[in-house]
């Protein structure tokens, strides 16, 4: 990166005076480029072209726009902002040199000049210019790889959620494309719900995107449980669906397993593992595994517990034909206040039709792989 002390610095003169540009010129021209303004008006002009110059060498008492109001709007302009102005000028009162550096100005020389002065002030400034330049190019170039590299691990998270979660697919092959379904089910009513006041300081854009990417882990757990449970053809008698219902254990004890791993409680996982553990807890209590009732269930299980539903009732089992939209719709109307969250529930049916396009487009005869 070439820096100022690489390069011939070119330095602003304003000033309506021609003695005081012929003294200033003899001072600065066999050490930089030297531009001239006879006014504040042009100088800002000249200042915001391209390339701007690397310092401005400003008078105060000039006709039309003084050196003060020059050097004000110089700083509130975003494209001259960090071009340093040094009041050159016989205005020599404390109270003017204060002035001067309260608008911005990084120095403040008085008439006569005098050449040893000028030089070293220009200079120490240019070297401080080219200082400031250099870290906030680092900072930018930092701040652009922590991004990246933010990105790379988001994308890796994404990855590892979605191949984790097929491995539970893999064990129930009825619902192929389950996963894709949940994640855009959970996305749709997570977004209705930022709208309602009760959930609105829950929901920021992170925690909606959180909450869609934690999606494929809610049925992990499976991965433990017997195939012939899984793919029994038949309604599950008492003994077996009590075994079924240990999937939520088993997945969020699992994950919770990987949370220790990481030293901490992670946002990444915290949201998979409530999902898991909680997404066939029903509003009244008479859920499972732990008998959780309302507010005490986690919102993340809340929300699953509707989309899960959705999707089965729309896709059906081995054991039983899927429901049309309307019926589950109804079901879930139905179950308000007892099975679900009344509010989200209400969520639900004003976006219903956001989820029958889902399942219409994401149908289990269209493979997750095409």
């Amino acid at each position: 990166m070439e820096t100022i002390d690489e390069k011939k610095a070119t330095i602003l003169i304003v000033d309506d005076t021609p003695d005081s540009i012929a003294v200033l010129s003899s001072i600065l021209k066999a050490h930089y480029r030297v531009k001239v303004s006879t006014s504040g008006e042009k100088a800002l002009g000249i200042a915001a072209g391209n390339p701007p110059p690397d310092l401005i060498l400003l008078d105060v008492m000039m006709p039309g726009m003084d050196g003060y109001e020059t050097c004000r709007r110089l700083k509130a302009n975003p494209a001259t902002a960090d071009i340093p102005v040094i009041f050159l000028t016989a205005k020599n009162g404390e109270a003017d040199e204060e002035q001067g550096l309260a608008l911005g100005a990084a120095d403040y020389i008085t008439k006569p000049p005098s050449p040893p002065i000028v030089l070293a002030r220009i200079g120490t400034h240019l070297h401080l210019k080219s200082v400031r330049d250099f870290l906030r190019d680092k900072n930018e170039y930092l701040e652009a790889e922590v991004s990246r590299r933010t990105a790379d691990i988001g994308r890796i998270q994404d990855a590892t959620m979605m191949v984790i979660g097929s491995l539970a697919e893999t064990r129930d092959n009825e619902t192929a494309n389950h996963i894709r379904r949940i994640q855009l089910y959970v996305r749709v009513l997570a977004e209705k719900l930022a709208e309602h006041p009760r959930f609105s300081d829950a929901f920021m854009a992170e925690t909606i995107e959180r909450f869609a990417k934690s999606a494929p882990l809610h049925d992990i757990g499976k991965v433990g449980i017997p195939d012939g449970i899984l793919t029994k053809p038949t309604a599950l008698d008492p003994e077996e669906f009590e075994l079924m219902k240990t999937h939520t254990t088993i997945g969020r004890d699992a994950i919770s397993r990987a949370e220790k791993l990481l030293g901490a409680p992670s946002s990444f996982l915290s949201a998979a593992r409530d999902m898991a553990g909680s997404h066939h807890e029903r509003w009244d209590g008479s859920g499972y595994p732990q008998g959780l009732c309302g507010e005490a269930i986690p919102l993340e299980g809340r929300i699953m517990a509707i989309c899960d539903v959705y999707d089965t009732l729309r896709n059906g089992r081995i054991y039983k034909p899927p429901y049309t939209h309307e019926r589950a719709v109804e079901d879930i109307r139905e179950g308000a206040g007892s099975q679900f969250d009344p509010d989200i529930a209400l969520a639900f049916l004003e976006v219903s039709d956001r989820f029958r396009e889902i399942a219409e487009k994401y149908n289990d005869e269209e493979r997750s792989d095409q």
